[in-house]
């Protein structure tokens, strides 16, 4: 061993980057155990980031000329130098990992920047879009990009804060589901199983420190080509984690491929700290569907497009509410002014709340002032929360079919308050742990994966998208006692997990919030048409057929609004848990991004902020509004946190931060340890102070998973 260490060393002298390759392999050699999985860690991946500009020093490939479908040079290059300017720019290259020596010079137009798995990231975030209609929810977050990048910028956002993980990776079929190298790997590749058991370690390795070590889960679906080695991944990555394994019928039908008629596929649960399964009505396998997990609450605001106040007059009025108890206390006259300016904000202390739509202006509600009064004196009406954004109040109320199953009996509910509004006494705490077998029509993929994508966003497909309910059973079974919970899915595909956490918020009231990883790679069928129509990756007319522009954000976007992305209604109804019409949305927020790679002096330097600004914003929560900006009177304070780039103004910003309780972090811009800690020493001790870019910085200095 001390021998081979030895020639390590004299490798690493010579070439940097070779002696650090056999060092990795001669560690993972030595690591091997005789029991459990032994697999190849491959050569790792490498992605190509097409439309970033090319710089001095900068990996690259040459591209096929435009038309070609061939393969194209796979070799990377190291750029020497540039010169020439607009389309007649040329770069001087020099070949990586050669064994002789190789000088080339090619079109600037022709090369694209490679990013391999061993270099170290500086990641931003860039906003391509947002959907807002949750008030003062907190925001679901996309994010276009590499997912083992993407996760490695996580790891400064939500280190050890994440609650659940959940994701369905490629299934390693053979098929053209996912790529390895910048290739696809096929079915007859000898060393498909270990290069996809390398992918995923590396990935795995990352995602265990976002996890909370003390209560949090990670949920992993899988079929049986990869089913007995993702086990005993999960085992030697997650030992302290107790594991079990779900069968879930997906279809019923079945699958033979020549062999027995397969119908299932599988889930990981790996519970971490405390955390441990939710009681739910439905075990998923013996007991009846159809109970209802929460009590269906509707919004009050009417929705739709052609909803305002003109079309019935009658049902834009007031509701005054006690802003300390959060309880209905009247109502008051139909708004009949010109001015909606004008209209009342307050009575006796009470604020007043208007059906303000998402534009600002006057809506109406569903229910007359009378019934309104009814229902709310039944505990079938309450408001919830303030909707700081639009100014008014988010008011819930049960629909007539729900209020009749509480009359005949068929729901059961109690009324803890006396002013207060009713629960179902099935709900929370109640009820079983479910099963590891799942046997429920909910979970049919064809038709509540496959079917309803195609409802939401029509002529649109995506292989294999997972059962929403599915997915939304699997997140309540074990986030229902966590109505705030952070859900990351960093194989996230058609958004099927961004969808099933809005569902869950609806029916209980949550603030849960879900990231979302994917790439906008372009399956292979149509890679192969857009190449000989002279497309290339980068391209906006190759990009806008990607996963994540076509498929993943409209679906989420379509999914909160309630209308397809050609402005139509969505047709159809939510099934099972709550059911109602798709065209009615959900009251969230969500943003779109796609990942950076930025230098570290850029960064240091200022010259990165507005593409840093949404990291600092999804480490403060992800709520309420961002400094896109450098501020220009030297800090500047938003609903969650703060930043200070002039110390000179420490005592104002200090101030500031004292007067507002939501702020939970300060990012203070400073080189000098001292004066930040001088900085520190003014802010309550409730806020976490974070020094840039020394933290962004160090936090990138570690090769994660590599």
């Amino acid at each position: 061993m001390s021998r081979l260490t030895d020639l390590i060393a004299k490798a690493k002298s010579k070439d940097a980057d070779l002696g650090r390759e056999l060092e990795r392999e001669f560690k993972a050699l030595s690591s091997r155990r005789s029991f459990g999985l032994n697999f190849e860690r491959h050569r790792p991946e490498n992605v190509e980031l097409p439309g970033r500009p090319i710089r001095k020093g900068d990996k690259v490939r040459i591209l096929p000329e435009r038309g070609s479908t061939k393969k194209g040079d796979q070799r990377l290059w190291k750029v020497v130098s540039l010169a020439g300017k607009g389309a007649e720019r040329m770069a001087s290259l020099s070949l990586l990992y050669a064994d002789e020596p190789e000088q080339a010079e090619a079109p600037v137009a022709d090369l694209c920047v490679v990013a391999e798995f061993r270099d170290y990231i500086y990641p931003g975030l860039v906003s391509t879009g947002k959907v807002e209609r949750g008030g003062d929810k907190p925001y679901h977050t996309v994010i276009n990009g590499e997912n083992f990048h993407a996760l490695e910028a996580l790891t400064f956002t939500h280190r050890g804060k994440v609650d659940a993980i959940y994701i369905d990776p490629p299934y390693n079929t053979g098929a053209k589901d996912w790529k390895y190298n910048n290739d696809y790997v096929e079915g007859d590749d000898q060393y498909r199983h270990s290069k996809w058991l390398a992918m995923m370690e590396r990935r795995l390795i990352i995602a265990r420190q976002l996890l909370n070590p003390e209560d949090s889960i990670l949920i992993l679906t899988i079929d049986e080509k990869e089913v007995h080695r993702t086990g005993i991944l999960l085992e030697q990555l997650l030992p302290d984690a107790d594991i079990q394994m779900c069968t879930i019928v997906i279809n019923p039908s079945g699958t033979s491929r020549g062999l027995l008629s397969r119908v299932e596929e599988y889930a990981f649960f790996a519970f971490l700290g405390k955390r441990t399964p939710s009681r739910v009505p439905d075990n998923l396998l013996t007991e009846q569907a159809g109970k209802p997990k929460a009590l269906p609450w509707e919004s009050l605001l009417r929705r739709g497009n052609t909803w305002y106040r003109h079309m019935r007059p009658n049902l834009c009025y007031p509701v005054f509410i006690d802003p300390e108890t959060r309880k209905i206390k009247g109502v008051g006259d139909p708004f009949d002014g010109e001015d909606e300016n004008a209209r009342i904000r307050s009575k006796d202390g009470f604020d007043a709340a208007w059906p303000i739509r998402s534009d600002g202006k006057l809506g109406i509600w569903r229910k007359d002032g009378r019934g309104l009064l009814k229902l709310s004196e039944q505990g079938y009406a309450t408001a919830t929360q303030p909707d700081t954004k639009r100014g008014t109040w988010t008011i819930k109320y049960l629909m007539a079919g729900a209020t009749k199953a509480i009359a005949s009996g068929d729901l059961s509910v109690e009324r803890p308050d006396e002013d207060g509004p009713v629960r179902l006494l099935d709900g929370m705490g109640m009820g079983s742990i479910i099963k590891t077998v799942w046997n429920r029509s909910a979970h049919n993929a064809g038709m509540h994966g496959s079917a309803l994508l195609r409802a939401i966003i029509p002529g649109r497909s995506f292989p294999f998208p997972k059962s929403l309910y599915a997915v939304e059973d699997a997140i309540r079974s074990v986030l229902l006692d966590k109505p705030d919970a952070v859900i990351l899915d960093f194989f996230s595909g058609s958004g099927t997990t961004a969808h099933g956490v809005m569902r869950l918020n609806k029916q209980d009231g949550g603030r849960r919030q879900c990231i979302s990883v994917t790439n906008n790679e372009v399956g292979a069928d149509e890679q192969a048409k857009l190449r000989k129509d002279g497309l290339r990756p980068g391209d906006p007319d190759w990009e806008q057929w990607g996963i994540c522009d076509y498929i993943t954000k409209p679906r989420i976007k379509a999914a909160i609004t309630g209308e397809t992305p050609e402005g139509q209604p969505i047709k159809g109804d939510y099934k099972f848990t709550d059911e109602f019409p798709m065209a009615d949305g959900f009251e969230e927020n969500a943003e779109f991004f796609t990942l950076t790679y930025e230098t570290p002096i850029a960064v240091s330097h200022n010259r990165a902020f507005e593409r840093i600004a949404p990291l600092l914003w999804m480490r403060a929560g992800s709520e309420g509004s961002r400094i896109d900006t450098l501020p220009e009177g030297g800090w500047a304070v938003t609903d969650c946190y703060g930043l200070l780039t002039d110390l000179d103004q420490a005592a104002s910003f200090a101030e500031a931060i004292l007067g507002k309780d939501s702020i939970s972090i300060a990012y203070i811009v400073t080189d000098d340890e001292r004066r930040f800690q001088s900085v520190v020493r003014q802010l309550p001790d409730t806020v976490e102070p974070v020094r840039l870019y020394e933290s962004y910085l160090t936090n990138f200095r570690f090769s994660m998973g590599r």
